[in-house]
């Protein structure tokens, strides 16, 4: 089992988000107050701390929502998992991962400064099957996979 680091939200699109602590992920439409929040398969995006650990080992001073990430988590190897896999999170959230990794249609900041950046490779992306509270420190397990 995995633990939520950091819950995060902007305000825009093409931004950094900041994170806030605390959410609710709300079923048809992602986290609640996120500019990418909407009815598609891109609901919720979710990226390992483990996986930020390897752009700042290439000297690059980012941490969770740099990489415009919802939920940042440590202890699963997200990028891992097969499509249709569901997750629990927190108390009462079920979501199913839809996407693994993304097509980086400009390049960031963040592949400019390391010639490299970690979200097009293992974020990845849920739709929420059950809406409820998340929090920092929350846990998040696999409940089924594909």
């Amino acid at each position: 089992m995995g633990k939520i680091i950091a819950v995060c939200t902007s305000e825009r699109k093409g931004m950094r988000k900041k994170n806030v602590g605390e959410g609710f992920l709300k079923v048809n439409f992602g986290l609640e107050g996120d500019a990418h929040g909407g009815d598609w398969h891109r609901m919720v995006s979710l990226l390992a701390m483990e996986s930020i650990k390897k752009m700042t080992d290439k000297g690059l001073d980012v941490g969770p929502g740099d990489f415009a990430e919802n939920l940042t988590t440590e202890g699963l190897e997200l990028f891992t998992l097969p499509i249709g896999t569901k997750l629990k999170i927190g108390e009462s959230s079920i979501g199913e991962v839809t996407q693994i990794g993304k097509e980086c249609h400009t390049k960031c900041a963040i592949y400019y400064q390391a010639g490299d950046c970690v979200m097009p490779k293992e974020g990845i992306f849920i739709r929420l099957l059950e809406g409820g509270a998340v929090r920092v420190g929350d846990g998040i397990e696999v409940i089924a996979s594909s």
